[in-house]
């Protein structure tokens, strides 16, 4: 028996006919991509013309995403709603007018930093966190009049604090795990996690090996014996998958996401320095086909159906309907 949705909080995949076939085959009604790294507000429009080429080519496979009625419309037509956001705010360049610009163009996540200090905030591999900046602070505010999702994945402890008080609506965390389950500096503590919830925001669970308790080798229970704590102690309605899936993508891709364009020397950032490629799967989760097994194992450990319902999509369903669109006027 699978769940009413199915929705990744993010996916990085070398995009191809066979991963839109796979996310059919999975039941995959939703998915957040990152269009963008360290790319340009240029390199970043260039991004969504390869989508809406992917969507010409592919009408019965894949759909735009900007609401979450459009994933109403992918599950009643048997598609995948594709919804665009950054894992970098340099697409909006130092100009606060193209945030607004951004989200006309289907933008509906950004994160503030990238591993390392940005514009806004601090990325969680730098030695300091002086939290968020004025720019960040009226960036935040911007995001929140149009509907742009703030997403503290791959930022420090006090800009992400700061990021959940200041925020007029809740943030996201979309692909990370709890720190006091895998101690991986990407991996977020128990007072983030609690500010975040606490606020409505919420947290996407990734499967990328770096994020999970003995990488590769981490198990189905204890990935989703994790998962049953979480709930525990966040809230059931807080919580959702968020694979940060770089299916088929080449080692080579992995220089551009750590480095981008700010050194000439490796970041070897999470993982080890003698092997800056993607790291092996673990087994339970190769691809878009295995959201079953998730689902599975989300019963073996006892929780009950509503809320696996919510975990797998419905509490990401919530919060892009109450999230991606503008605020009201007063």
């Amino acid at each position: 028996m699978s769940t009413p949705y199915r929705i990744d909080g993010l996916q990085y995949a070398n995009w191809s006919p066979k991963i839109f076939e796979e996310m059919a085959k999975g039941g995959v009604h939703a998915v957040h991509v990152t269009i963008a790294y360290h790319e340009t507000f240029r390199e970043m429009v260039l991004q969504v013309e390869a989508w809406n080429r992917w969507f010409e080519r592919f009408p019965e496979r894949i759909m735009m995403g900007r609401t979450a009625a459009d994933i109403d419309t992918a599950k009643a037509t048997g598609r995948t709603a594709i919804f665009f956001g950054f894992q970098n705010p340099s697409p909006i360049e130092d100009d606060i007018g193209l945030i607004e610009i951004c989200h006309t163009l289907g933008a509906r996540f950004m994160q503030l930093s990238y591993n390392n200090q940005s514009f806004l905030a601090t990325g969680c591999y730098e030695a300091e966190d002086p939290g968020i900046t004025r720019f960040g602070k009226q960036a935040i505010a911007e995001m929140n009049r149009v509907g742009l999702v703030v997403d503290m994945s791959h930022s420090a402890e006090r800009s992400t604090l700061e990021a959940i008080d200041i925020s007029s609506r809740p943030i996201a965390i979309t692909h990370a795990n709890p720190h006091w389950w895998h101690p991986a500096l990407r991996n977020k503590s128990d007072e983030v996690l609690r500010a975040l919830t606490g606020r409505g925001g919420m947290l996407g669970f990734s499967v990328y090996p770096h994020h999970l308790k003995d990488g590769s080798h981490c198990t189905r229970e204890s990935f989703c014996a994790m998962i049953a704590e979480c709930a525990a102690r966040y809230g059931a309605e807080n919580i959702g998958i968020g694979t940060d899936l770089c299916q088929d993508q080449p080692d080579s891709v992995v220089e551009w996401m750590r480095v981008g364009r700010w050194s000439k020397q490796m970041d070897f950032g999470e993982g080890s320095a003698d092997n800056p490629g993607f790291p092996p799967m673990p087994e339970w989760f190769h691809d878009n086909r295995d959201f079953d097994s998730i689902e599975a194992g989300l019963r073996e450990v006892g929780m009950s159906e509503a809320e696996i319902a919510g975990i797998m999509g419905g509490n990401w369903y919530r919060f892009f309907q109450q999230n991606f669109v503008a605020l009201s006027p007063t």
